[in-house]
């Protein structure tokens, strides 16, 4: 049955977001395409951002999940044990813990980003018996209270309608030039008289998305694991959409040679794009009594499925090396496109599969994001005053794929711009 917008205009409320931006009916996925009910084709270069990082429908993960659905295997099970579960940590365990020496307790808190988040700030504070935590600027964790009191965007703080407290913000990494941020911090730390409190946690993302692409250094994530450990404080790493390949190893963090005290996953930790999240939990720190934190959902066990069946594209490193090839070619594409287009005015961002261009011009990146759709692209923008347009191509993509998209976004960024630089 054919609809229009209008139900969506007349029925849904004024907070919908991305329908705005994409206005067409989607009626069917697969891998890295999407059609709409006039069965017009578009390549996904925004993988729900950043929760399909295997594409759409999975035929393997799909077989998987319906063999499941058809044999009545459990669907809701709070945190009851089941075989779906049992298999899912079994294989996380070999197949990602234990080849990166990572010795994690895994907390399930229920299905979303912003439940990982809520159980990891609560969880710190639990074991420090401290109140503050130090979030990062620009830095993105989740829409409700204790998840946004850490996020830096003041629309979305505004939403809170209360004051967000026991949050002290520092400087992300070249979030100032010629400054290092973590002196900057340290000071703050050493200082009785900053007015910072020895916090119970440090929360970030390696590369920031909703903040608009900032990769943080190797080196800085490092010194910052050096201060945490120094100061008892614990480290959080939010890897709700940078973990899980995203950034080119299954963990964001894997490159910096650093170990959190707790790492925060979803997104595409399902493989399918089932809500599911984990916190994952040191041992020693592992401290909530039975029941203290928990969530009706936090047994999906549809997606315990999908999940497993997800980590064989991990069992080797073929997929990780291929994302790694196909990352170099989409930096050397943004890379082309910031000289070949001086207009822009613009700056390659990111890391992996998670990376854009800012462009100093206002509103150029939304109206870029815009022509591309029109085009036959999704793609969408960040950073807080949605500067960066940015490329989140699932994983698993061709080259094909790729090309294609290529030329719908250098199509999009000719039409706004004047002619290219040729020599």
């Amino acid at each position: 049955m054919s609809q229009n917008m209008d139900i969506f205009n007349n029925m849904e409320s004024e907070v919908r977001s991305y329908v705005r931006s994409f206005p067409t009916i989607f009626t069917k996925a697969k891998g890295y395409k999407m059609w709409d009910e006039s069965g017009k084709e578009y390549i996904d270069f925004f993988a729900g951002a950043g929760a399909l990082n295997y594409g759409h429908n999975d035929s393997v993960m799909q077989k998987k999940l319906v063999e499941y659905i058809t044999s009545d295997g459990i669907t809701h099970s709070l945190d009851m044990a089941s075989t779906a579960k049992a298999e899912f940590l079994n294989r996380f365990n070999e197949v990602i813990l234990k080849p990166r020496d990572l010795n994690y307790k895994v907390m399930f808190p229920g299905p979303t980003g912003t439940n990982t988040v809520e159980s990891a700030l609560k969880l710190a504070r639990k074991v420090t018996g401290r109140t503050d935590i130090i979030s990062f600027t620009n830095g993105f964790h989740g829409m409700t209270i204790g998840s946004l009191s850490v996020t830096g965007n003041s629309m979305k703080r505004k939403g809170a309608g209360i004051p967000l407290q026991n949050v002290v913000t520092m400087p992300y990494d070249n979030y100032v030039d010629d400054q290092d941020s973590l002196d900057y911090l340290e000071r703050f730390l050493e200082d009785s008289g900053s007015g910072v409190a020895i916090p119970a946690a440090m929360i970030l993302e390696t590369v920031q998305g909703e903040g608009g692409i900032n990769a943080a250094s190797f080196e800085w994530l490092k010194k910052l694991e050096g201060i945490c450990k120094r100061w008892g404080i614990l480290l959080i790493v939010d890897d709700v959409q940078a973990g899980v390949g995203r950034t080119g190893t299954f963990f964001s963090f894997e490159p910096a040679g650093i170990k959190p005290d707790i790492v925060c996953l979803s997104k595409s930790l399902s493989g399918y794009g089932l809500p599911f999240a984990v916190t994952l939990v040191r041992p020693e720190i592992d401290k909530f009594q039975p029941g203290e934190h928990n969530g009706t959902f936090r047994g999906n066990n549809h997606a315990f499925v999908t999940a497993t069946s997800a980590l064989s594209y991990w069992e080797n490193d073929d997929f990780e090396k291929d994302v790694k090839v196909k990352s170099e070619k989409i930096y050397t594409f943004l890379e082309k496109m910031v000289k070949k287009y001086p207009e822009l005015k613009g700056e390659v961002r990111g890391r992996g599969f998670m990376v854009g261009i800012a462009s100093e011009v206002e509103g150029l990146s939304n109206k870029i994001a815009a022509n591309a759709f029109e085009l036959g692209l999704i793609m969408e923008t960040s950073g807080p005053k949605d500067e960066v347009f940015k490329l989140f191509p699932p994983l698993t993509i061709d080259e094909e794929g790729l090309n294609k998209g290529f030329a719908i976004i250098e199509e999009s960024i000719k039409a706004q711009v004047k002619e290219p630089v040729t020599n």
